[in-house]
């Protein structure tokens, strides 16, 4: 308990905050590489996952692709993928650029999975008498896509982008073993000096970022949600009430 305590003492500690200051510090340029690598490498990862997804979950072509895909994908150590791509591109960019593409492209691979699920799984949700009632009252494919499966699948959309997105919160941290910034880098720096309220402390400033950008997520799949859906809903069990058969009245009655 007394070392949690004196972890979180050293966050709040004025002096890890202030500019000028040595080497992995201070915490918020160390906070702000660490969102710029995650949100890079989400904003890629959704730029091919999501187009990829809606034609699978709008089509119904490649279902077993995606199954497979996804799997394979998640189980591939992204650390020695890091350190493969490294010594790729090490070959054919700078010392300094090559740590920084070579990470990005690591953790690209690691969010696509997740993406390409939620935004199949979304479709793939959507009731298919909907569909088919947007494509009889004369609608097109696109706008049966976008007006219709899109926005009546959006929580999972976004439940796939919460998750990509924290498991790439959580793995940005390894990018220092490769020479880049972020939380990593206070932690690693900790371990090198044995300073375990530094080590404790860069990762409970993960955890919290984690924490913030979940729960915001979670608010973001609370607020799509499309009305009307939900078994809880009262329209809902007002049709469930109307479909369950009346007493019969006693004989005689």
């Amino acid at each position: 308990m007394e070392l949690f305590l004196s972890a979180v003492r050293w966050i709040f500690d004025g002096t890890n905050w202030q500019s000028g200051t040595i080497s992995p510090l201070p915490i918020q340029d160390r906070l702000l590489e660490h969102l710029r690598y995650t949100a890079t490498s989400i904003v890629i990862a959704a730029a091919i996952a999501l187009p990829l997804g809606f034609y699978i979950g709008h089509t119904g072509r490649a279902r077993q692709f995606v199954i497979s895909f996804t799997g394979a994908m998640r189980a591939l150590p992204t650390l020695g993928l890091l350190y493969f791509l490294l010594m790729v591109f090490g070959y054919w960019l700078s010392f300094d650029t090559a740590p920084i593409v070579g990470s990005t492209i690591a953790f690209v691979v690691l969010a696509i999975p997740s993406m390409l699920a939620g935004a199949y799984a979304g479709l793939e949700s959507v009731d298919r008498q909907t569909v088919d009632a947007a494509r009889a009252n004369g609608m097109t494919e696109w706008q049966i896509l976008t007006k219709v499966e899109i926005p009546l699948g959006l929580p999972l959309i976004v439940g796939g982008l919460r998750a990509a997105t924290l498991q790439v919160i959580a793995t940005v941290t390894i990018a220092s073993y490769a020479g880049l910034g972020g939380l990593g880098r206070i932690i690693t720096s900790g371990i090198g000096l044995y300073d375990y309220d530094r080590i404790l402390g860069g990762a409970l400033l993960v955890t919290v970022l984690a924490l913030v950008v979940d729960g915001l997520f979670a608010l973001a799949q609370r607020l799509t949600a499309t009305p009307g859906l939900s078994d809880t809903h009262p329209a809902a069990r007002r049709r469930t009430h109307s479909r369950s058969p009346r007493p019969r009245a006693p004989e005689g009655a």
